[in-house]
């Protein structure tokens, strides 16, 4: 049984002994996410990471689903880079100024993409990752030793929408790597996410629904999109113990007063109902994702879909019972959000996949992101080019800004109370 299944039968066994629910039914669920108020997070890796979406996404994440943490998050990405470094300096030069500078609480680490050399498997090769990566994580734990390390299983090279390369194909070498990943992480005591095969099943079903649009989901079989990129940080949500629940409220309107038998993650005011409409305040303490619209971007849509992405991180769920038979419209806001049955308002709505003021909120809070994303990356770029004193200002004027994008990023975040009104309408349920 699911999460959100699993809160509405708590639900309707609630309403049976009499005892509603409140927010707190939820708060052990989320005490249990990896996240705390308070921690830093360096996200190190090469150009996947450098892209700054999926690590984006887990930000978005933190931001939408606990507005009361003050969680840090730094990207520390390089195009090309290797265990052994890249560009931007060697291995133990990057983890002194990118990672250990900023005296992080959890670190991740996605290397492998780069190591293979895009070859078939070749022990010599393996072993030079084998031994780079084990020497990142000694460093790691010897400099932070508190640092909660989480290892990430290579995304993988896309031999599922086109043909492999070469036989049996590159990804069977990630695969690989990941394997030693999982056993690394095992023996250093630290997490293991898989960003491979959560990816690889949805490529396999976004083929199967729409073979050529599937291909457009990792161009260059290397760096992902923006919806696969979501369904990677869901393997690293997964592993840090995420809920796949936003919000949940359950309406009765059984009787002449109605009442909110069961709420998490929200609080209900000002409920009342007439003959045939109910309205109720609601300010929920989260807020959806802030996915991409699937008309504007079709490939994310299909990624999604193929992934069941809203059913795994993007429960939003909306219950009225006891309404008389008929369709009804929803309203926020004054503005119509959607029309359902009574009997499909009885079974749960998710408003997690449908325009609401708060998911245009929560895309603010994304905007406000890739914002703040800018100017650190920005900032990243000069700090690992500089050779001078010149450059110093130059870096404090954009940390005085990176500052500013983070308050607003939290103040963005914040709740709001939403007026709601279920209203009967002749109009079929859309």
């Amino acid at each position: 049984m699911n999460r959100t299944r699993l809160i509405l039968a708590i639900a309707v066994f609630a309403l049976a002994c009499g005892r509603p629910l409140s927010a707190q039914d939820g708060a052990k669920n989320k005490d249990a996410f990896a996240l705390h108020d308070g921690d830093i997070v360096v996200f190190y890796g090469d150009s996947i990471t450098e892209q700054r979406l999926y690590t984006a996404d887990i930000e978005n994440f933190v931001l939408t689903r606990f507005p009361g943490r003050k969680v840090e998050f730094i990207n520390s990405g390089v195009g090309g880079d290797k265990v052994s470094g890249g560009w931007a300096g060697p291995v133990d030069m990057r983890l002194a100024r990118d990672v250990f500078a900023y005296k992080p609480t959890v670190v991740t680490i996605m290397l492998g993409m780069n190591d293979g050399y895009y070859r078939p498997w070749e022990d010599g090769i393996f072993s030079t990752y084998a031994d780079g990566y084990r020497h990142i994580v000694e460093q790691i734990q010897k400099e932070l030793p508190q640092a909660r390390i989480t290892l990430l299983k290579p995304s993988p090279h896309d031999d599922v929408t086109r043909e492999p390369e070469f036989t049996p194909g590159y990804n069977t070498t990630l695969i690989r790597y990941g394997d030693f990943l999982a056993k690394l992480a095992k023996e250093k005591h630290a997490q293991v996410a898989d960003l491979n095969q959560p990816v690889v099943e949805a490529l396999t079903g976004a083929k199967a629904v729409d073979a050529p649009l599937s291909i457009a989901l990792i161009r260059d079989r290397v760096h992902p999109g923006a919806g696969v990129h979501w369904v990677m940080a869901g393997g690293i949500l997964k592993a840090w113990g995420a809920d796949p629940l936003v919000t949940s409220t359950i309406i009765d309107a059984t009787k002449a007063k109605a009442s909110a038998s069961a709420t998490v993650n929200t609080t209900i005011t000002q409920l009342g109902r007439t003959k045939t409409d109910v309205a109720w305040t609601q300010t929920d303490t989260a807020l959806p994702l802030p996915l991409p619209p699937a008309e504007t971007d079709p490939m994310a849509a299909l990624a999604f879909e193929a992934a069941k992405f809203n059913a795994q991180f993007n429960q939003e769920m909306l219950v009225v019972q006891g309404l008389a038979e008929g369709n009804y419209e929803l309203q926020i806001d004054e503005h119509a959000i959607g029309r359902w049955s009574s009997a499909e308002l009885a079974k749960g709505v998710n408003l997690a996949s449908v325009d609401t003021p708060m998911l245009t909120q929560a895309r603010l809070v994304a905007l406000d992101t890739e914002q703040k994303n800018e100017i650190e990356n920005i900032h990243f770029l000069l700090q690992a080019d500089a050779k001078d004193g010149e450059k110093t200002e130059t870096l404090k004027r954009l940390e005085t800004a990176l500052e500013r994008a983070v308050q607003r990023q939290r103040k963005d975040a914040q709740p709001v109370p939403h007026r709601y009104l279920v209203a009967r309408t002749e109009k079929k349920a859309s």
